[in-house]
């Protein structure tokens, strides 16, 4: 794992299927460490452990859904978030003890925000950091293309792209200082934000996403 900020740990680099890089975070907290997005490379289960281990676990979306969620649970009795609209892809693996179904504060300093539209029950978790930042989980909903640049997460034929529209304004209001996407098409999968910058980015999002329309 690699630490990106003093309270904020990054899994190694996976390459699930041709052009998908995905990361994992592991938020340190005093009462009780927050795994976001999940990995599949056992070995940083251990590094998590060495770490604090893994009090929770919130999944942005389907895609995230793996065997390691078993794995994580049984060795940390983690408690697992994810959006009741997702109910049915869970339950080939194992069943959330959270369920996010509106927009609320979570371990004091969580925000859960649902953003569908990427899939039905997309979320993204803002973070107030008591070491003074502010951080962005935004799942797949907003990810880094290769270019560096912003992008919606629209898969053709499945998202649901007027509702990704109405997710991405939201966004646009949260003034992050660090931004991490799930998934992404460049390197590091994530990126420090000028506060005052954010909104430009997600409207150039906005605008490459209503073009397609």
């Amino acid at each position: 794992m690699k630490q990106i900020q003093p309270d904020l740990w990054q899994t190694e680099t996976e390459n699930p299927i041709p052009g998908l890089t995905t990361h994992a975070y592991l938020l340190t907290r005093d009462d009780g460490n927050v795994l976001f997005y999940n990995t599949s490379h056992r070995h940083e289960i251990d590094n998590m452990a060495e770490l604090g281990g893994v009090a929770y676990q919130y999944l942005s979306h389907q895609d995230e859904l793996g065997e390691t969620l078993k794995l994580i649970r049984e060795r940390f009795n983690t408690r697992l978030g994810g959006h009741e609209n997702e109910l049915a892809k869970f339950a080939p693996i194992c069943t959330p003890d959270i369920l996010f179904d509106k927009r609320e504060v979570h371990l004091g300093n969580v925000e859960v925000i649902p953003t569908p539209g990427h899939t039905p029950g997309s979320t993204c978790f803002l973070v107030e950091s008591p070491h003074g930042k502010r951080y962005l989980f935004t799942g797949d909903t907003l990810y880094p293309g290769k270019d560096g640049t912003w992008q919606a997460g629209l898969i053709p034929g499945y998202s649901d792209r007027d509702t990704l529209i109405e997710s991405l304004k939201i966004l646009r209001e949260l003034e992050p200082d660090v931004v991490l996407s799930s998934a992404f098409g460049g390197d590091p999968g994530f990126q420090e934000i000028q506060r005052t910058d954010w909104r430009g980015h997600v409207d150039r999002a906005l605008a490459k996403l209503i073009a397609q329309g």
